[in-house]
């Protein structure tokens, strides 16, 4: 055993104090013998010597709080009202469900009036009976008759004589009251007869004939029926998480679950949480919720549970070892999901965050398209272009909305956007790969045209944070309305012998700058590799959404790099998940989401066709939707041509152009290409280059009457020529 030391003198505690602060902790290297063990678990043994209370080491003990310190603590508050009551959209539901049962059962009840007054009838003279013999009961005592019969059995005397003296005075009793309630019944009667509406008389006769049936009725025949067949779901307790738990298989779990160990830690009480129950657990040091989620299959079997009632998840927001175990009542791609608010065809704005799908607790999740990139990945016949097909219908009911939609997959699953879509492919051959980069080509024409415009906005004021605004979006002369591009097994383009770089080039450009300026692109693969949807991408874009897939690769390639080791895993989903996956979007944390139920291609034309009313009303439909072929002339040389020839036909003098007029001379120069161009199209052909060409121009039409007309600057065509080509020269 070691010395205690010699207790320091007070004079020396100064002293000591000045020591103890400049002491640097030293921690035993080796343990090796009882002693030191001892000395570890002892408070007051340090490098196996006894040391005084306050010259031990100042390791765990805890600061004393400042002034005034003390009534401040770190807490995390609970809401104040339950999720249903705080969430107007759950409190609807709730109150629909209330309302809706409420009515089911009276209308059950009221069409089964006539068999319950059946029945009662049938069984008022038993139920006369049971009162009768009740009455009777009641009246002579007969609850005691059996101990007075004990005692006379057992020749007690004295016992029987004092219990045969209490039945006298209780039957004495019972029959004054006896006749006392029957005088004040018949005078209640007769006074009845006199005074009360025959209406009130006959519903009491009514209510008392029904009250002695009721009585008469079997306990296992009713007489009236159930109007709801209530599913009993077993309450998750602790005790169930804990067995489920164990038989996971997890060294960890089972060493805090054996004889000594540390057990399960439950922060917060298990409590219901939407249709369903949460439960908040700390797991043992070591183990994650990643390790639970692999084990998803058998943490379902556990719990006793269908598989698609079973979600664990990791709480970033704490620690790494707290998993959030929400358990529903009924399996979630079984489950009712709320009718969906835009099934109707619902005007909306892309600039605010609309229903994109539900999560476990049937909650809409909402998302917001614009100022973002999509890309979507799963395993065939996952629903991944049945989630592609709802945003891009979410986006064809904003009217100012341009979409591109290719289905490169070619089973004509994007067709019932047909009639709103302005570009639309479907297949992979030559003519429409080509009638694809020709398309690409334009749009990353316009997207340095947004560019430059956004840049002079900016300028000028109106644009101060430097992208598109609803404001701009809105004033059809700037042509800064949203575009949306959805493509469907996009790794045909990237993996296309020809074009698969330009593809790619193109596409990384509308990830990256897109956004800012209202350009959409989705991108939906079932191959999510390096191949199929490249680095440059798959890096960029900022909500991704990911159905089941097989391994980490693919995981990590749609929803980020290392959410599969953050226990965001996409491969725990069962084939039978279906529509069911992950969404990463706008920064939040991942959440799993349902997409819409039923929308399948039937309702999808319905949608369609009410955001094609509405792009009829704000007359926006163009291009495919109104049977316009695809510009043929897609080379960037071809589309120079324009420039060009505008040019060649206008001298330097002709300053200002009316559109009538530079179609007419463009026709002469070239009747092959501008035979039969109107003034609209040849508009439509400079906007692409960034020429405006709705100015009002005046001048003079061939009867020498002046007049202003649509038309263009020279200048204005010249310049954009010009940078055209010193930027070719750059490139």
């Amino acid at each position: 055993m070691t010395e205690q030391p010699n207790t320091p003198k007070p004079e020396d505690n100064e002293h000591q104090a000045e020591e103890q602060a400049a002491r640097v902790l030293r921690f035993p290297s080796e343990r090796l013998n009882h002693e030191q063990a001892e000395a570890e678990a002892d408070p007051q043994v340090f490098d196996g010597e006894l040391v005084e209370e306050d010259q031990a080491p100042q390791v765990d003990r805890t600061e004393p709080a400042g002034d005034g310190s003390s009534l401040v603590r770190r807490e995390k508050r609970e809401p104040v009202l339950p999720q249903w009551a705080s969430s107007v959209e759950e409190f609807r539901e709730t109150a629909k469900w209330a309302v809706g049962y409420a009515g089911h059962t009276l209308a059950f009840h009221a069409v089964r009036c006539p068999v319950y007054i059946a029945r009662i009838l049938i069984r008022v003279p038993q139920g006369t009976l049971r009162l009768l013999r009740g009455f009777l009961r009641w009246v002579t005592d007969a609850e005691g008759r059996p101990v007075r019969h004990a005692a006379a059995d057992r020749a007690d005397a004295a016992e029987y004589l004092r219990l045969s003296g209490q039945r006298d005075s209780r039957v004495r009793g019972r029959v004054y009251t006896t006749v006392g309630m029957g005088v004040a019944a018949l005078a209640a009667f007769f006074l009845g007869r006199e005074l009360l509406p025959e209406l009130v008389q006959y519903a009491i006769v009514a209510g008392a004939v029904g009250a002695v049936g009721w009585l008469g009725a079997p306990a296992d025949q009713p007489i009236a029926s159930r109007a709801v067949e209530a599913t009993k779901v077993p309450k998750l307790t602790s005790n169930a998480v804990e067995i489920a738990l164990s038989a996971l298989g997890i060294s960890g779990i089972n060493q805090a679950m054996g004889k000594g160990g540390e057990g399960i830690g439950f922060p917060k009480p298990i409590s219901r949480d939407g249709k369903g129950w949460r439960a908040d657990i700390d797991l043992p040091h070591g183990v994650t919720p990643g390790d639970i989620m692999d084990r998803r299959e058998k943490l379902a079997s556990g719990l006793r549970r269908p598989l698609g009632c079973v979600w664990p998840e990791a709480d970033n927001s704490e620690h790494a070892a707290r998993l959030i175990l929400w358990v529903g009542d009924q399996d979630m791609r079984k489950a009712k999901q709320p009718a969906w608010a835009l099934r109707k065809g619902v005007k909306v704005d892309l600039f605010q965050p609309q229903p994109f799908g539900t999560d476990q607790r049937g909650r809409w999740v909402d998302l917001r398209l614009m100022f973002t990139s999509v890309a979507i990945g799963a395993i065939p016949r996952m629903g991944k272009t049945f989630a592609l097909r709802e945003l891009l219908l979410i986006a064809a009911l904003d009217p100012r909305a341009e979409l591109h939609t290719y289905d490169l997959k070619g089973t004509g699953d994007l067709d019932p956007l047909e009639k709103v879509t302005h570009a639309h492919g479907v297949g992979d051959d030559d003519e429409e790969i080509e009638k694809a980069i020709g398309d690409l080509r334009k749009l990353r024409d316009e997207l340095r045209r947004r560019a430059k415009l956004i840049r002079d906005l900016a300028k000028q004021g109106l644009a101060p944070e430097n992208k598109v605004t609803p404001e701009l979006a809105g004033k059809k002369s700037l042509g800064l309305h949203p575009i949306v591009i959805g493509v469907d097994e996009c790794q045909v383009w990237f993996e296309h012998p020809d074009y698969g770089e330009e593809f790619e080039a193109i596409c990384t450009d509308l990830v990256k700058r897109g956004p800012a300026l209202g350009i959409i692109i989705m991108l939906a693969t079932q191959r999510p590799d390096a191949k199929s949807l490249p680095t440059g991408i798959s890096a960029n874009v900022s909500t991704r959404f990911c159905l089941k897939v097989q391994g980490q690769t693919e995981n990590d390639m749609v929803l980020g790099t290392s959410k599969y080791k953050q226990g965001v895993r996409a491969t725990t989903f069962a084939w039978a998940d279906k529509g069911i996956g992950y969404l990463v979007g706008e920064g939040s944390d991942a959440q799993i989401v349902r997409t819409v139920a039923g929308l399948d291609g039937p309702a999808s034309e319905k949608v369609a066709t009410y955001a094609r009313t509405l792009r009829e009303q704000a007359g926006t439909l163009t291009g495919h939707a109104i049977g316009e072929a695809p510009d043929v002339d897609e080379s960037a040389s071809k589309k120079d041509t324009l420039l060009e020839d505008i040019l060649a036909v206008f001298s330097e003098a002709e300053a200002k152009v009316w559109n009538e007029t530079a179609v007419a001379r463009l026709a002469e120069l070239r009747p092959e290409v501008y035979g039969e161009w109107e003034a609209d199209e040849l508009t439509a052909a400079l906007k692409r280059h960034g020429v405006r060409a709705n100015r009002q121009i005046w001048g003079t039409d061939e009867h020498g009457t002046g007049r202003n007309r649509r038309g263009f600057h020279r200048a204005d065509v010249a310049e954009t020529h010009t940078q055209r080509d010193h930027g070719r020269g750059a490139g």
